[in-house]
């Protein structure tokens, strides 16, 4: 008989299956808010190290690369060990290395940085990812991980006005220091909703089934999946570009100190967020008229449409109209 964890949902309750898929949310925000505290510092740590664009470039592609890299080898772990403990065990190693930014003596300690953070941060998607798919209902899952790219956008609000905060205060020492603090945050919430019963059988569950598993090749030319990473691989660039380059935009365009760029770069995750929740409810309402599993093409069309608004982010006269621009493009990218 063919038994998969995924059939395990209708053991937890919805209001606990609902619990650990929003603090699985915040695990991405924990992760973003990490890694979005040197974009949100990059004018001041240029300035601080005499970083050249081209160097911070480097710096921005080292975590990309080794974030891209691991996540396999991390998917396989959490496989393997469960996302309740490979998410907790992430959280706190990636923690670490985030706070270590604060004691960088220059460009080459801050590469080795970059590379070690995003290698810790791989396990964070898978295990949110497989979070959701074990403890919601597949009616609810697509709004759960609509929910659940939410958190990857919060944690990029939040990491602008704290580490400029903190920035103006103390130092971007002390701003390295801060963002890093909030996973100390998360980890009393994920021990108190995945160390529960029954969810701690849920997410420690090794899948299984009679069926041959799928060799690795066959999964990857799965329409579907090639569908979603080409999907990925479109919008990822401008998402990024925004993201990373936005404090060195406005400080270079519009003239705004590094201090005092936390709230215009708030919007565009913000748009971002609603987005996610949007599309990822409408997804949900439309699943039913498409039975056979199809993508949902006037969906990603109307998408496709605002995603193309960021390439007038550059045509802002101000700093809010800007950023209005690369917030309406990035709403298409949630």
């Amino acid at each position: 008989m063919t038994q998969t964890v995924n059939d395990d949902y209708r053991l937890i309750t919805r209001r606990h299956a609902w619990a650990l898929a929003l603090v699985a949310t915040l695990t991405m925000a924990v992760s973003y808010a990490d890694r979005q505290a040197l974009a949100a510092l990059s004018v001041t740590i240029c300035d601080e190290f005499g970083i050249s664009e081209t160097n911070y470039g480097l710096l921005v592609s080292a975590f990309s690369l080794a974030y891209l890299f691991a996540s396999p080898i991390a998917g396989a772990l959490v496989d393997r060990v469960g996302a309740r403990r490979g998410l907790l065990g992430a959280v706190l190693i990636w923690s670490l290395v985030a706070a270590l930014h604060s004691v960088i003596p220059g460009f080459g300690v801050l590469l080795f940085m970059r590379i070690a953070l995003g290698t810790a941060e791989a396990p964070s998607f898978p295990g949110a990812a497989q979070t959701i798919q074990r403890a919601l209902s597949p009616a609810e899952r697509a709004r759960g991980f609509g929910i659940l790219f939410t958190g990857s956008s919060f944690g990029a609000m939040v990491a602008p006005p704290l580490a400029t905060f903190l920035l103006k205060r103390w130092g971007w020492q002390t701003a390295f220091l801060g963002t890093a603090a909030i996973g100390l945050i998360w980890v009393p919430l994920w021990l108190a909703v995945a160390w529960k019963k029954p969810a701690r059988e849920l997410l420690d569950a090794v899948e299984f089934s009679d069926k041959p598993k799928p060799r690795p090749l066959t999964v990857v030319n799965h329409p579907a999946i090639l569908r979603a990473t080409l999907a990925i691989v479109a919008i990822a660039p401008l998402v990024a570009f925004v993201l990373n380059w936005g404090a060195k935009f406005l400080n270079k365009a519009h003239h705004i100190p590094n201090q005092d760029v936390g709230p215009y770069l708030m919007l565009p995750p913000l748009l971002y967020d609603l987005g996610c929740v949007t599309f990822g409810h409408l997804a949900s309402v439309r699943r039913a008229k498409r039975p056979d599993g199809s993508p949902d093409r006037p969906l990603f069309t109307v998408a496709a449409v605002l995603t193309l608004v960021t390439a007038a982010a550059p045509l802002g006269r101000t700093p809010w109209e800007s950023m209005v621009l690369a917030a309406i493009g990035l709403a298409g990218g949630g």
